[in-house]
């Protein structure tokens, strides 16, 4: 293989080839010698063979010309060497060489003409080659000659002329490029005036100015510029639309508006000034809270700015609360009314906007007005959802700082004011977005029910203390005096109508049909705190001495004197209750005038009958019904302590004046069941019974003690024991009619109760009035019986009925004594009456009880009397009639009741003695009235003489068994 590649080295090229070496890079070989030849063809010639020893040859001598042959065989030597071995592996290497070298002469001698061809051909491109470069060694030196004496002038002219056009294109763009970098300058100005939409024109237009120019290098940096200035007027744009939130300007709006309609953002802008919204919302009222806290807290620390709104809210003074609520409500309106009048601009602008589409209706804008329209619908609908979004953050707001102080121990007034406003507040709400504002209904609810039961559980103490100071003096008052005249009552006046409710409450004399915000958008806050006004007016309700004038009382005698609205059976003398007919005897008209002025009350005008606890009562329900007027939701609450106000005064009444256990054991039904129940009702939910707390007691019935007031006491310096002053008869009428008075405003009111009351608690109100308010009246019955009882003497008239002998022979002309006693008690009686009287006007119903009373304790003691005889005869009998009807006869004189009480329940006994034994069982079975010591004398006396044994023993057992069941 050496061998071979130093034959190919040492080959030479014969001319021609010698001429071509620069040309070909390939490498030549020359031809063996005779002698190489020879020794080649002396190998073996089988190609076979021959193929086969190439094949044998290692792939690694078939490597690069850097391959060390001779280091490669000697490191395959063994490590012990053989000669033998050595000469046999030396000898196949001597046929790899031999038949590598027989191949590759075979193949040069194979290709050696085509070898001598190819020189020839390059022999001949190179002569073509010479000749091509004389013919371009003559043409170059031709075109100098001609540039040089035509062509360099011309062309130099026409390239002067287009390096000139060049250059003034260049100062073009360069003195505009120059006005570009100046227009930073005039964009400044701009936005200081405001002008956003202008500035942002300028910048659109520079930009695209600047897109122009984009080669320059200058420029990148210019865009770069311009870029950074857009959105700084962005930046500033935004804080621009901040500022509308707190003061709507339309002009600065409408800069703004269309600054982001330049800029394509108009839905990015709403969505923008929403969140202003929220944030100005927020600032606002931490704002306005954090400088009452500071200005409370009397220093400049700064550790209120790092807390939270609400526990700001709980650093707020009670003088300063309300200052600060009327503030915070003043500027989150302000807000409101700034959101109020963005809608109002964009409603206009769409208006006018949709006008002048309509008006150029161009086919090449369909697809630009499809836009803005898709515009406008975001914006309005996003306006539209912002307006509950923007309330509800409000009424969080105002919750916040309701609830973070304790009201509970405010001024009524104070609290008055905080409920007028959150009503006002509530009433924004409702005309902003038609919200219920059940956020600031829920929390005002709670704070309302939480002050209402400490101030409810004030003045109960405060009512038990003016009842137990109560001397029961008159109050005087006018005749034309109503509780519409008391301040308590001035918000009722724009519904006097009882069919109005008187829940809404005017805001202003503007009228109803104008909206908060139509009212103030234009100035002014519906928050202003205005000064209280309502001093201006006195109350002009109480009499200056009892009298209203002189006139007055003289016009009421004038009214008492005429008879003109007494019905006609009134003017009769009596009406006899069997026929229903007036006696013939006619009577005089100053008869009827004398029983007309039975009212005892000439002497005063017909003025209300009241204490200045009762006053003090109407005006505490004036001001329940205030706080019920400004927030219903608490009505059911404020109705219910009302009631208790009444339940009371009335429960107190009747323990000063009604309660006696002796007199009601009599069985005369003078408390009806149900005014029975309803103080069982008081005494058991209102009245306080246990005198110290019981320290064992659980916490509930401590909860429910605390509900509850002790029972009043009647104070010393009323006396109810005196004959002269018919046992306190002044005091108990202005302590029932008082209360009677009372309940007659509570009737007045039942409608506008009711007009707030929620539906479900409505049967509370109903109950409350059935059972409660119209049982005033029937007080009268037990508080009157009591002096019915004593004012009269009827045990003295017992002893001398006792004193009468009834078992006369013959027939008596001549009435008994005890007759004359006893009317002489009635004329007595009358007297003290008139006399009473002129302390205190004595109501018609009033006598007409006391009247009934003494007449009927007067009848029942007569029956008494006759039941105790123990002998009579049948003259006796008549004399028991004769005494009757001289009693009825003198009794009609004295007073003007028709029919005379109880009179039946006499003659009906009388007319007994006369029964015979089978008339009698049927009698006594259907008079139950009667006791069963009456009924056993009538069986005993009448009928002993004339029935046996048994027969007798058959009634009293009748007798027995009609007792049983009253036992």
């Amino acid at each position: 293989m050496q061998k071979i590649k130093s034959l190919m080295t040492r080959q030479g090229l014969r001319s021609p080839q010698e001429s071509v070496n620069d040309l070909s890079p390939i490498e030549s070989f020359r031809i063996p010698t005779k002698e190489e030849l020879r020794e080649l063809q002396e190998e073996p010639t089988d190609p076979q063979a021959q193929q086969e020893i190439i094949n044998s040859i290692e792939e690694v001598y078939f490597s690069n010309d850097s391959f060390d042959i001779v280091k490669y065989e000697l490191e395959r030597l063994p490590p012990v060497l053989s000669l033998q071995e050595l000469e046999e592996y030396r000898d196949k290497l001597k046929q790899q060489q031999a038949a590598v070298s027989k191949k590759v002469a075979d193949l040069i001698l194979e290709k050696q003409p085509a070898y001598v061809e190819e020189l020839e051909r390059v022999t001949s491109l190179q002569s073509g080659l010479q000749l091509a470069a004389v013919i371009c060694t003559n043409g170059r030196r031709h075109l100098n000659i001609a540039k040089e004496g035509f062509t360099q002038t011309s062309l130099g002219l026409l390239a002067n002329q287009r390096k000139r056009q060049l250059l003034i294109g260049l100062l073009k763009s360069l003195r505009t490029i120059k006005t570009l970098q100046r227009t930073d300058v005039r964009l400044s100005e701009m936005l200081e005036e405001e002008d956003y939409p202008g500035a942002i024109q300028l910048c659109l237009e520079c930009q695209k100015a600047a897109s122009t120019f984009k080669h320059y290098s200058c420029i990148s940096e210019l865009n770069s510029k311009l870029q950074d200035t857009l959105e700084q007027i962005e930046e500033q744009l935004d804080v621009a639309l901040s500022k509308i939130c707190k003061n709507f300007d339309i002009n600065h709006y409408t800069k703004v508006q269309q600054a982001y309609r330049l800029l394509g953002k108009t839905q990015t802008a709403m969505d923008q000034l929403h969140m202003h919204f929220t944030q100005a919302i927020h600032n606002t009222v931490f704002q306005v809270v954090l400088g009452y806290v500071e200005l409370c807290a009397g220093n400049t620390d700064t550790k209120f700015q790092k807390l939270q709104y609400k526990d700001l809210c709980t650093h707020i003074t009670s003088d300063s609360y309300i200052p600060c609520l009327a503030d915070l409500c003043k500027a989150l309106w302000e807000v409101m009314l700034s959101y109020y009048r963005t809608m109002q601009w964009h409603e206009n602008h769409d208006q006018d906007e949709a006008a002048v589409v309509s008006s150029v209706s161009d086919g090449n804008n369909v697809i630009g007005t499809e836009e803005n329209s898709f515009d406008r619908n975001y914006v309005k609908k996003k306006l539209e959802h912002g307006l509950s979004r923007i309330w509800q953050d409000v009424q969080l707001k105002v919750k916040t700082y309701l609830l973070g102080t304790d009201l509970s121990n405010f001024k009524y007034d104070d609290f008055i004011f905080v409920l007028d406003v959150i009503s006002r507040l509530m009433q924004v709400g409702e005309e902003f977005c038609g919200s219920k504002s059940e956020v600031l209904q829920e929390s005002i609810r709670k704070q309302s029910v939480n002050y209402f039961k400490t101030y409810h559980r004030t003045r109960l103490e405060e009512l038990r203390m003016f009842l137990e100071n109560e001397t029961w003096e008159l109050c005087p008052v006018k005749s034309s005096f109503s509780i519409l005249q008391l301040h308590e009552f001035k918000f009722m006046e724009q519904s006097r109508s009882p069919s109005v409710s008187p829940s809404k409450q005017p805001a202003s004399a503007v009228s109803s049909s104008v909206t908060l915000f139509e009212q103030y958008c234009n100035g002014g806050n519906p928050f202003e705190i205005q000064a209280d006004t309502k001093d201006d007016e006195t109350e002009d309700v109480l009499a200056s001495n009892g009298y209203e004038s002189d006139e007055q009382e003289k016009s009421a005698y004038q009214e008492y004197d005429s008879d003109s609205d007494v019905p006609e059976e009134l003017k009769r003398d009596y009406v006899d209750e069997q026929t229903g007919d007036a006696p013939i005897k006619s009577v005089s008209r100053e008869t009827l005038r004398s029983r007309k002025r039975s009212d005892y009350n000439l002497n005063k005008v017909n003025a209300p009958i009241l204490t200045n606890t009762t006053l003090n009562v109407i005006r505490l329900v004036g001001k329940y019904m205030q706080m019920m007027n400004i927030l219903k939701p608490i009505a059911f609450d404020v109705i219910h302590f009302m009631s208790q106000l009444f339940d009371y005064y009335l429960y107190a009444v009747y323990t000063f004046f009604g309660r006696n256990d002796m007199f009601e054991s009599t069985g005369l039904g003078l408390s009806s069941s149900r005014l029975r129940t309803t103080l069982n009702r008081i005494q058991e939910s209102l009245i306080d019974l246990e005198v110290s707390a019981d320290p064992s007691g659980t916490l509930t019935a401590a909860e429910e003690r605390k509900e509850k007031v002790p029972s009043p006491h009647l104070s010393h310096l009323v006396v109810l024991t005196s004959g002269n002053s018919l046992y306190g008869l002044a005091e108990r009428v202005v302590a029932t009619e008082s209360l009677v008075f009372l309940a007659e405003q509570f009737e007045f009111l039942q409608p506008h109760l009711d007009a707030v009351m929620p539906a479900a608690k409505k049967p509370f109100l109903q109950q409350f009035y059935s059972q409660t308010v119209s049982t005033a009246s029937e007080l009268r019955k037990p508080v009157y019986w009591i002096v019915a009882a004593k004012a009269i003497d009827y045990e003295q008239m017992l002893l001398l009925m006792a004193n009468v002998k009834w078992d006369v022979k013959e027939i008596m002309s001549q009435h008994n004594v005890y007759v004359d006693a006893l009317l002489k008690e009635f004329e007595e009686f009358n007297r003290r009456l008139n006399d009473v009287s002129k302390r205190v006007r004595i109501p018609l119903p009033v006598s007409n009880i006391l009247w009934e009373h003494c007449i009927r304790l007067a009848n029942r003691t007569l029956v008494e009397g006759y039941a105790n005889v123990k002998k009579c005869s049948n003259e006796g009998r008549a004399l028991m009639q004769l005494d009757f009807q001289q009693f009825l006869m003198k009794l009609e004189k004295l007073t003007d009741i028709r029919p005379i009480p109880d009179k039946e329940f006499v003659e009906t006994y009388i007319k007994a003695y006369y029964l015979t034994e089978n008339d009698m069982e049927s009698w006594i079975k259907e008079h139950r009235e009667y006791s069963t010591k009456q009924l056993t004398n009538l069986v005993n006396i009448c009928l002993g003489t004339y029935i046996n044994k048994k027969a007798r023993q058959k009634l009293l057992a009748t007798i027995d068994d009609i007792d049983r069941p009253k036992r």
